[in-house]
């Protein structure tokens, strides 16, 4: 039951490759707030080892999409945008993955269009703070977020300069209208009918969002079988940047073989931390599903991160890391008689494997 009256309408627009086991909870955890789900699934020509011979995800995750429609959609909210056959991995101007975008974007007739991923959530509470903050002021453009990485389970997160670095967050939620185009996919950029982009206009950066304790909760590395994928795919899809993607997956995520290159963008300094905040609620029923033996998928084993967090060594290094982050940020002819430079190689030298 929607929690907002008179709430504006919302297009969740989504892409999803073998998403398994998230595609129910994903669609379950934003079906009350929208005015329409729409969802592309496949692959494009670049994916086609983890992909069926025409296209389509290997892991049941069509399948999954189908039965929601016929057993949870009773507003017939849920399209489901697919092909036989790769869909087009760049756009005419040779843009990564836009295609796909424009598919469930020319399709939307909502007020706004939230872009999501099939492992991302929100927490509820957030959820209904934000589409409070679209009906009470019209003139937001755009809304970002940061986000919270997890890594090997839900109790545990991964933070990273890659991170920390993302000046305004991922973009995530656009005003759209008539004339409205989906520019490019990475970053998801979106222009008004005048051609301006949302960003330019009035646009909420993932640092605002933050000081209201609202975060993108995203469970990216939380499973062997989706890291596995997950590897393959980007080592395939953008060689020039994941080329060593599939042995940093077996050094650094199967097996923690340095503590301090652990989220899957290595080449920034990045470690784990103990989570204990709140858990979006349907996280919660997939991993009771999970433990249940409702779902069938083999969970990380975390002795590792446990000993590893446990570790005072540990927690004062990535403690120093956090106090060389701002330093890390500064051009070094800011650097006054490049002293933080010192403090760095003092860090970098007690952080190495």
């Amino acid at each position: 039951m929607n929690e907002i009256k008179n709430m504006p309408k919302i297009t969740f627009g989504i892409i999803v490759l073998n998403g398994e086991p998230f595609v129910r909870y994903c669609l379950r955890s934003i079906y009350s707030f929208a005015h329409e789900i729409i969802v592309v699934e496949g692959g494009h020509e670049d994916t086609k080892s983890v992909c069926t011979p025409d296209g389509h995800s290997i892991d049941g995750t069509l399948e999954t999409l189908y039965k929601f429609k016929a057993e949870e959609d009773p507003e017939n909210k849920l399209t489901i945008v697919t092909r036989n056959s790769f869909w087009p991995k760049k756009d005419e101007l040779g843009r990564d993955r836009t295609p796909q975008s424009r598919a469930y974007a020319e399709l939307a007739t909502g007020d706004y269009l939230w872009q999501i991923d099939i492992d991302e959530f929100y927490k509820r509470e957030d959820m209904v703070t934000i589409i409070e903050m679209l009906k009470n002021d019209p003139t937001i453009t755009a809304i970002s977020f940061k986000q919270k990485s997890f890594w090997g389970g839900i109790n545990y997160i991964s933070e990273s300069y890659y991170l920390m670095n993302n000046k305004g967050g991922w973009n995530r939620i656009f005003k759209w209208g008539k004339g409205y185009q989906y520019l490019t996919h990475e970053p998801p950029t979106i222009l008004n009918e005048n051609g301006i982009n949302l960003h330019e206009i009035n646009w909420i950066p993932g640092e605002k969002m933050q000081k209201k304790n609202i975060y993108m909760y995203h469970y990216c590395l939380l499973f062997p079988r989706q890291v596995q994928q997950k590897v393959t795919l980007y080592k395939e899809e953008k060689p020039d940047v994941f080329s060593g993607m599939v042995e940093w997956a077996e050094k650094n995520y199967f097996q923690i073989e340095n503590p301090f290159k652990v989220h899957n963008v290595y080449r920034y300094t990045s470690w784990l931390e103990r989570y204990n905040g709140a858990q979006p609620q349907q996280v919660i029923n997939m991993m009771q599903d999970i433990n249940s033996g409702k779902i069938d998928i083999e969970l990380r084993k975390t002795d590792d991160i446990e000993k590893l967090l446990l570790s005072k060594k540990y927690n004062f290094k990535t403690t120093l890391l956090k106090l060389e982050y701002p330093f890390y940020k500064l051009p070094k002819l800011s650097r006054i008689k490049n002293i933080p430079n010192r403090i760095r190689k003092i860090i970098r030298k007690m952080t190495k494997k």
